[in-house]
């Protein structure tokens, strides 16, 4: 297995590839030969998106991925092959928040052995966080679009339960190939961060109060 790393794990993103790789195990053991199966799940953060994606081709296919992926074809998948066909994949992934579009940065990567691949049992996994432009309270809509090899793919995409209070999924529709996700979510106020704002306002009416208590109750010279 070749692994990279571009920037350190967040503890969400650890939780991510946790419940990615025990529910990618099913539907690529259930995904035809001759198909390339691309599985996305989707974390809404407010203020990021973490995406994660599984990349599984049949055993009918797998030949034609391995050669995108070992570009010098010696039958090792190198480190820099692995980030390199990474970065290839999320080019074709598209997002965009309310019509504002995102850009996606490489997190982690890892590439099987090319003998699981042609065996049918290896799976490419493909985690990018897509950072979110300051975004008002109330709802909002967030697009994903996969366009990575459409000639041999199925594609799944799902949206997982927000890890934050502040974030609720109103909704999801995908187009019938689940190329196409839209995502209605709805973002609620930092609590915390009205509190903090609100802090340097009252200390400076509490300091205030008890400079004019200690003026009045001073020690007064007699004229």
């Amino acid at each position: 297995m070749t692994t990279v790393r571009d920037s350190s794990r967040s503890s969400a993103i650890a939780a991510l590839t946790l419940v990615l790789v025990l529910a990618a195990g099913a539907a690529a053991s259930a995904h035809r030969q001759d198909e390339y199966l691309q599985a996305a799940r989707l974390a809404i953060d407010p203020d990021r998106v973490q995406i994660a994606l599984d990349l599984t081709p049949g055993i009918a296919v797998a030949d034609r991925v391995l050669a995108e992926i070992d570009a010098d074809a010696d039958q090792s998948i190198s480190p820099d092959e692995a980030r390199a066909y990474a970065s290839r994949v999320l080019s074709a992934l598209a997002f965009d928040v309310d019509g504002v579009p995102l850009c996606a940065e490489l997190v982690d990567s890892a590439v099987p052995p090319a003998d699981a691949v042609r065996r049918g049992e290896g799976t490419t996994r493909v985690q990018a966080v897509a950072r979110l432009p300051p975004l008002a309270d109330g709802r909002h809509q967030l697009r994903y679009r996969n366009s990575y090899r459409p000639d041999i793919s199925v594609y799944l995409a799902n949206t997982l339960v927000p890890a934050s209070d502040r974030v609720t999924v109103a909704a999801q529709r995908r187009d019938v190939d689940q190329r196409d996700l839209l995502v209605d979510y709805n973002l609620r106020g930092d609590r915390a961060a009205h509190v903090r704002r609100a802090l340097p306002v009252g200390l400076t009416g509490a300091l205030a109060l008890a400079a004019h208590l200690w003026w009045r109750r001073r020690p007064r010279e007699d004229a």
